[in-house]
């Protein structure tokens, strides 16, 4: 594994490229450090900065008839000053209806659309960014997750569950209002597939977890109790993150309150590094879990972890059509801009 070092005093234009295999998402990236400025030099073009609150925006405390269905919130019991509300999407790309439906309809290559697409709202006041919240009511929402995910799980037919968050226009984010979603899905997508193929051969060359392994030094950011958020060393997005659990964890709904509050103080952290550093960057996150139905022989080497993606840069067509990204900045590097990052 190369480390800051192995580059000794070279200038961005004097690096070699390279080429890293990611045993995670079983995914080759370029990196080609000549195609960009100096690390430090990252900013988002488009910084995602506060929308001004819409005249009657849906999300927001005291519109809740607007709202889809509510499935929970959080206090409970209908209380008018909740912080955190779980709802039925309006617009569903799955519908939670079909379920007595036949799954099959007439090829295996055609299932009926069931599953379950949800909206998490994570404040009451549309001025409230998730970074602002603080760790404890960070927490609060990985529970809700957690929660959620648990309720979900009991459906015999749902094969996966992906969180994930948009923050930000350009970053598919439809609403101004902080939130994010859950998709539940008959199938297990090709990229879960895909990690698991993976790290199973991973783990049967060494014996390890890779997700375990990928607390280097050089890559490591930050850390806390439980979590550590490091660049991975195959990284697809320039500046991308991960915060992987310590101990060997295959499925997030198994976490407990302690660590869920751990888990969003070191959540919180990185968002404001990423923000400071680059400008408030719209971004993307997404909860990598193991399939509901992995095999207790999978077990070993599936270790979940959160992704945090900046939008700093567009897919093109030589990414799209050969599913090998170029990154121009070395994780190596990410790691070291983050960690000198001051908040104070």
């Amino acid at each position: 594994m190369a480390s800051p070092t192995d580059h000794g005093g070279d200038s961005v234009e004097t690096r070699s490229p390279e080429l890293r295999k990611d045993p995670v998402t079983n995914r080759w990236v370029i990196f080609s450090p000549a195609r960009a400025k100096r690390p430090t030099d990252f900013k988002s073009k488009s910084p995602e900065n506060p929308n001004p609150k819409p005249s009657s925006c849906p999300f927001c405390i005291g519109r809740e008839h607007e709202c889809a269905p509510e499935i929970f919130r959080v206090p409970p019991d209908n209380d008018p000053n909740w912080k955190i509300r779980v709802i039925e999407n309006l617009y569903p790309a799955l519908s939670r209806n079909l379920e007595t439906q036949s799954k099959h309809t007439g090829t295996n290559r055609t299932i009926v659309g069931f599953g379950f697409h949800d909206v998490v709202i994570e404040a009451p006041l549309h001025s409230i960014q998730l970074s602002d919240i603080d760790p404890v009511g960070i927490g609060d929402v990985m529970i809700a997750y957690r929660k959620r995910i648990e309720q979900i799980a009991k459906h015999d037919s749902i094969n996966y569950i992906q969180v994930f968050k948009n923050h930000g226009a350009s970053a598919g984010a439809s609403m101004s209002h902080s939130h994010s979603q859950i998709m539940a899905l008959p199938v297990v997508p090709p990229t879960v597939s895909s990690r698991l193929d993976g790290t199973k051969s991973y783990f049967e060359e060494t014996g390890k977890c890779c997700l375990c392994e990928a607390k280097s030094k050089h890559f490591v950011i930050d850390e806390s109790s439980h979590f550590v958020s490091v660049a991975p060393y195959a990284a697809t997005y320039p500046f991308e993150v991960w915060i992987v659990p310590k101990d060997h964890s295959s499925h997030f709904h198994h976490l407990d309150d302690v660590k869920d509050v751990d888990l969003g103080g070191l959540l919180k952290l990185m968002l404001q590094k990423i923000a400071k550093q680059l400008n408030d960057p719209p971004y993307n996150y997404m909860i990598h879990t193991s399939p509901l139905k992995v095999a207790e022989s999978q077990l070993p080497y599936t270790h979940w972890f959160l992704q945090i993606v900046p939008q700093l840069s567009g897919v093109g067509g030589f990414e799209m059509g050969s599913g090998c990204y170029i990154n121009p900045v070395f994780p190596e590097d990410v790691a070291k801009v983050l960690r000198e990052v001051s908040l104070a």
